[in-house]
């Protein structure tokens, strides 16, 4: 590994194309076959639990596919020759969550994903079905009706999600400060920094034992071969199998053909690890102190360390001062040492996720590191024309942000013994992808409204760095000056003093900015809702809640 340190602005993008290529190489060698990504295609090639005539009538269609690719280039570009090579003919690509959630509202022309393997399973009576027919007592929430968003009701009413994993999230720091360790001191110091004296919002840990929690409430659907799900708690209560299917494409009386999700595809193409507990199936009684348990916690702290990588190597590219309410380990150290430190937690975290022993979250998480990488390409190099587009910048938001937070979620689920197409996986991606970008625009709107004393980061800090986020965008929908100036990202002398005069004189910009992030906030508690009831499910939404009424 040959690293070199970066000083000038002119080498920022060497430096980082160096720190994430490292990892991304550790990534791709950890399972080569089962999954494969493409950014040439984006619609899965081939889904075990989910019937040909199915995938077929969910599939875009090539003119689609092609105009989508036209007009929303992936930043990472592979040649057809050279994706073929890693393909084979059970590999299976994912969609981007952009392509399968709606990302605009419809009101800012936002369009309904079509429908395919990612996401065709959203129907919110199956699992509230499957859980007994209780009543909801969330059912229909709308977070405009608590306090601080528009209404009354109190969100101190639900459970209180740091709370609620306090107790399993205490030896968090201490456990993953052994897991950076290293022989070397320097090193050592700097990769342990973040976790030795700032905890900081502990936010991805969080998420993902909620859902983790969550997904334990929830009984695993099975895929027959003709896309009818049948259910351990529909066979238990009699339903006939053979009966089930008789009434679908191709019959069967075989009911050893619902041992496994997808029939003879099996739980390989499914994703969802082996769940070895009594009965076969996580349950909220069974689930804490199972290895079940173990692997989602684990889950959560490796989803920690690629996110503190990423804000170490940030804060060297963007040459920021402070982070979490300290110096930055570049400023503490140097760049060289900081780069190495983000390196090797990334390294450290390809390990343990190969000890999760789930080839799908694997693969599902390298490609959330990919995104991350995609999002720095996107934001050195969009096209000028590009940076006026809030599709632009809210899948710069996705890859940066977002892909971390929803793969994660699926990725939960998939530990928890769910398929990657089912409704408990889909709901967890859905609601994590939501909730990053309001999570994001939340972030930039701070960045304009917060003091940096209370933020623990620079303010304006987009600003400087040439980048414009929701507020500004909406600025200059109103104001055509400003459109200019952000093309030319704040270049020339007196733009950002200007566009911040335009931002302040508009009286839209920034409640449309905060109308956007609630947008996304209700999209992800609409999300969960599909979950059956539960204490953290529940404690999530006021999660949610708290993502779009912080005020740092």
């Amino acid at each position: 590994m040959i690293l070199n340190t970066m000083h000038s602005t002119g080498t920022r993008t060497n430096m980082r194309s160096t720190c994430w290529g490292n990892a991304l190489a550790i990534m791709a060698l950890l399972s080569p076959t089962v999954w494969c990504f493409s950014p040439s295609s984006s619609i899965p090639q081939r889904i075990g639990f989910v019937s040909s005539e199915k995938a077929t009538q969910h599939a875009m269609s090539t003119a689609t596919m092609e105009m989508a690719k036209k007009s929303r280039p992936n930043p990472v570009v592979v040649s057809e020759e050279a994706e073929a090579l890693s393909h084979s003919e059970t590999t299976m690509k994912l969609t981007p969550s952009y392509e399968l959630f709606q990302i605009l509202s419809a009101e800012e022309g936002g369009r309904t994903p079509e429908t395919t393997s990612g996401n065709s399973h959203r129907d919110a009576s199956i699992l509230k079905h499957l859980n007994g027919g209780a009543t909801d007592t969330l059912e229909g929430l709308q977070l405009s009706d608590y306090e601080d968003l528009g209404g009354t009701k109190k969100i101190k009413e639900l459970p209180d999600p740091f709370k609620m994993v306090e107790k399993e999230l205490q030896p968090f720091s201490d456990s993953i400060k052994e897991l950076v360790s290293s022989d070397q001191p320097i090193l050592s110091m700097a990769a342990k920094h973040f976790f030795e004296k700032r905890h900081g919002k502990r936010f991805r840990p969080t998420i993902v034992q909620l859902v983790a929690k969550a997904v334990a409430a929830a009984v695993p659907e099975q895929f027959a071969t003709n896309g009818v799900r049948v259910t351990a708690d529909l066979k238990k209560n009699g339903v006939n199998a053979g009966e089930l299917l008789s009434k679908g494409d191709g019959a069967h009386d075989d009911e050893s053909i619902f041992e496994k999700p997808g029939g003879v595809s099996g739980w390989q193409w499914s994703g969802a690890s082996t769940v070895e507990v009594e009965g076969g199936i996580v349950t909220p009684e069974n689930h804490m102190g199972s290895d079940v348990w173990r692997r989602q916690a684990q889950l959560g702290q490796i989803v920690e360390m690629i996110h503190v990588a990423s804000l170490i190597h940030d804060d060297v590219l963007d040459e920021a001062d402070t982070r979490r309410g300290g110096e930055a380990v570049h400023k503490l150290y140097s760049n060289k040492v900081a780069v190495l430190a983000g390196d090797y937690l990334l390294a450290r975290a390809s390990v343990l996720l190969a000890r999760l022993e789930n080839t799908a979250v694997v693969q599902i998480m390298a490609t959330a590191l990919e995104s991350l990488v995609a999002g720095e390409i996107m934001q050195l190099k969009s096209p000028p024309e590009s940076l006026l587009e809030m599709e632009t910048y809210l899948r710069k938001s996705y890859y940066k942000t977002a892909s971390l937070i929803c793969y994660a979620c699926r990725s939960t689920a998939l530990l928890g013994g769910h398929a990657y197409g089912s409704t408990v996986a889909t709901a967890c991606e859905e609601f994590g992808f939501h909730l990053g970008l309001a999570y994001q625009i939340q972030d930039d709107i701070l960045d304009f409204t917060a003091a940096a004393s209370v933020l623990g980061k620079p303010a304006l800090a987009d600003m400087d760095l040439g980048l414009s986020t929701a507020p500004i965008l909406y600025a200059a929908q109103e104001f055509p000056h400003l459109r200019p100036m952000v093309m030319r990202r704040f270049k020339n002398k007196g733009d950002k003093q200007a566009a911040l005069e335009c931002l302040y004189k508009s009286k839209v910009a920034m409640d449309k900015a905060k109308a956007l992030a609630r947008f996304h906030a209700q999209r992800a508690v609409d999300a969960l809702l599909r979950l059956p009831e539960s204490e953290s499910r529940n404690a999530l939404v006021r999660l949610t809640h708290a993502v779009v009424t912080r005020k740092k």
